[in-house]
């Protein structure tokens, strides 16, 4: 038990920007957009690194954080409350002016320009093209071992849940990982993506690094 917890511990404290080992966080605040879907898991994963969460339901909840992680759950809903409660351009603004997002499956669906076959509320802000449920229904979520190299040399468990495909990503996105050939995380300046959900395992190395993001 000992040598897995040493081991689970190595994981989470490997990896950054730039590859390497552990590097000193400073405190932050990062929102969590609350308005449907795995909310709590990411909110948990953030205190565990020393952050204070804040729950965003509200425009003037964006205010005063140094960051944002929308999480997973049905994009179409999200970007729909997103729109009606008057979210969605007060955070394009803070986006064009260099505020940090992280996006997990239906988070990254809302970041992406396009949406094949859908014209469903979005934030348009990274430069894909993505395919909601790229790999069939609920019944068809599947665990997979990713090398993301910037994490370090242990694998990543990817939790795929009616996940997106990214089909497409422009000369400014820097891929981090690929499955089976396709994107599973992307990055475009301080925007990052993921279509697996990293909030559903013990393993922080990925909160960490959107928090080594702010400190670029």
């Amino acid at each position: 038990m000992a040598a897995n917890n040493q081991k689970d511990t190595e994981k989470n404290n490997a990896g950054g920007p730039n590859g390497g080992g552990q590097k000193a966080l400073r405190p932050r605040r990062i929102g969590v957009l609350a308005l449907q879907g795995a909310f709590a898991e990411h909110r948990r994963a953030l205190e565990a690194l020393g952050c204070t969460a804040v729950e965003v339901r509200k425009a003037e909840e964006l205010e005063n954080l140094d960051g944002l992680i929308i999480p997973g759950g049905e994009s179409t809903t999200i970007g729909s409350l997103m729109a009606k409660w008057g979210l969605m351009e007060p955070l394009k603004g803070k986006i064009a002016a260099g505020f940090p997002v992280y996006g997990t499956c239906a988070g990254l669906i809302l970041l992406a320009k396009e949406i094949t076959g859908s014209d469903q509320p979005r934030l348009g802000v990274m430069d894909i093209q993505v395919l909601r449920n790229g790999y069939g229904r609920q019944v068809d979520s599947f665990e997979a071992d990713l090398d993301i190299p910037a994490l370090g040399p242990e694998p990543f468990a990817g939790v795929f849940i009616r996940a997106p495909i990214v089909q497409g990503a422009g000369p400014g996105v820097e891929v981090l990982a690929e499955w089976q050939g396709k994107p599973v995380l992307v990055r475009q300046g301080k925007l990052l993506g993921s279509t697996f959900h990293p909030e559903l395992t013990s393993d922080l190395r990925l909160h960490r690094y959107f928090l080594q993001m702010l400190e670029e």
